[in-house]
């Protein structure tokens, strides 16, 4: 939590919910320790997909399909969304949950390391979300960003890593350290690119959103 809990409680008691299937499958996810977005992060997707208006979505994390369903539901045009997902426990429930919200024909799930698919991907994408693992971010990036198209916009989620994010190497506990490297490499690429618009927000676990305002030339190296 980065913002104190008494706030994030009023700001989310405000929120007036989601669809009925959303509701029904966020209760089962939270019942089954299932990790899906957060209340707040819920109603800022909805305001960006209310502004954005995109078309083709790419989400990399898919969990049990939760986000895809709500990106789905809460976009108003008819997007087509690509989602991304490597364990194998989490697919089939996801497939079902889309079957279940009725958006099996609008949500393509493709199973794998993310690390291979985005290489295998081509078409441009208007919005992108990324809500897999924290460590991995800095090596989608390339790929990421040679996904998404001039003007389109890429939200990543849980970057703050619960207020680590700011604290020192040495008092972060040592089976996170390299999570919490690769996240500052992240953050600090995310934002010191000249291809790129970003802010780093306080919402949930903190996120950011990035505008991307031109095409890189050449990509910059990372490791």
């Amino acid at each position: 939590m980065v913002v104190d809990e008494r706030l994030v409680t009023y700001i989310n008691s405000l929120d007036q919910g989601n669809t009925e299937i959303l509701d029904i499958i966020e209760r089962e996810a939270l019942d089954s320790y299932v990790p899906i977005i957060r209340k707040e992060m819920q109603s800022f997707l909805k305001l960006l997909l209310a502004m954005q208006k995109p078309k083709r979505i790419l989400e990399v994390g898919t969990a049990v399909g939760f986000s895809a369903i709500l990106m789905a539901e809460y976009d108003p045009e008819a997007c087509e969304i690509t989602t991304i997902e490597n364990y194998e426990k989490r697919i089939p429930i996801a497939k079902e949950n889309f079957k279940r919200a009725g958006k099996e024909d609008q949500i393509t799930l493709i199973e794998g390391d993310a690390t291979e698919v985005l290489k295998q991907l081509s078409e441009p994408y208007d919005m992108i979300f990324m809500d897999a693992a924290k460590g991995q971010y800095i090596h989608f990036m390339p790929d990421i960003l040679r996904l998404l198209k001039t003007g389109g916009v890429l939200v990543s989620d849980n970057v703050l890593q619960d207020g680590d994010i700011i604290e020192s190497h040495f008092a972060v506990t040592r089976r996170n350290r390299t999570i919490y490297k690769r996240m500052r490499e992240y953050l600090y690429e995310l934002t010191h690119r000249d291809d790129l618009v970003t802010a780093v927000l306080p919402i949930g676990d903190g996120i950011t959103v990035s505008t991307k305002i031109k095409e890189q030339m050449s990509e910059r190296g990372i490791e």
